[in-house]
């Protein structure tokens, strides 16, 4: 079981990476419960967050500075490698000496790093269940990944639908699980 927020992190990206590589060549079209996107599209979105956070962390850039330098197609002809570089990038930065102490400026201003890694932690939890569905794979979670997810995303659930970034929040049946309560929380189905 991870320990620290690093190793939840990694652990993060090891599972949606295991994904990643399960997507069939005639797969990278099919839709998602993001409706907004195909797979290749929920893959490009996971893999620019983790591109964000060199700049963001390790340069002290803000997301003005950054601009639309990480807009458009970053996944190129091999999206699993493209998401092993981003993801390899990502968390170098967050595991460098004092980054997750670090303030750093966000689109809703400034936050601890530490913060922020717990937000793209979750984010890349929830995703992989999104892409796991898209392809037919196993969408259970590592139970460990969702009761940390559901601290992180418990605080702040009420105001993401409003964001316009996710759906309304589902109503959770008596006696749900963790996994379905996570999903629920942010609009989904599972």
């Amino acid at each position: 079981m991870p320990q620290t927020l690093l190793d939840w992190h990694a652990a993060a990206l090891r599972l949606f990476g295991e994904r990643v590589r399960a997507v069939g060549a005639s797969q990278w079209d099919a839709a998602t419960p993001c409706t907004e996107w195909n797979v290749r599209d929920l893959v490009n979105h996971v893999t620019g967050e983790q591109l964000w956070i060199p700049p963001l962390v390790t340069e002290g850039r803000t997301v003005a500075d950054v601009g639309d330098e990480l807009s458009g197609d970053l996944l190129g002809d091999d999206p699993p490698a493209a998401w092993e570089r981003a993801a390899a990038a990502g968390h170098a930065a967050f595991a460098a000496p004092g980054a997750l102490e670090r303030t750093i400026t966000l689109s809703y201003g400034p936050t601890r790093a530490s913060a922020y890694c717990s937000e793209l932690t979750a984010d890349c939890v929830v995703h992989t269940w999104d892409l796991s569905r898209a392809i037919g794979a196993d969408d259970r979670l590592p139970a460990d990944l969702v009761e940390f997810s559901i601290k992180e995303v418990m605080p702040y659930a009420d105001g993401l639908a409003a964001s316009g970034m996710y759906a309304q929040p589902l109503d959770v049946p008596a006696g749900a699980d963790a996994q379905t309560r996570l999903l629920a929380l942010l609009g989904r189905n599972g």
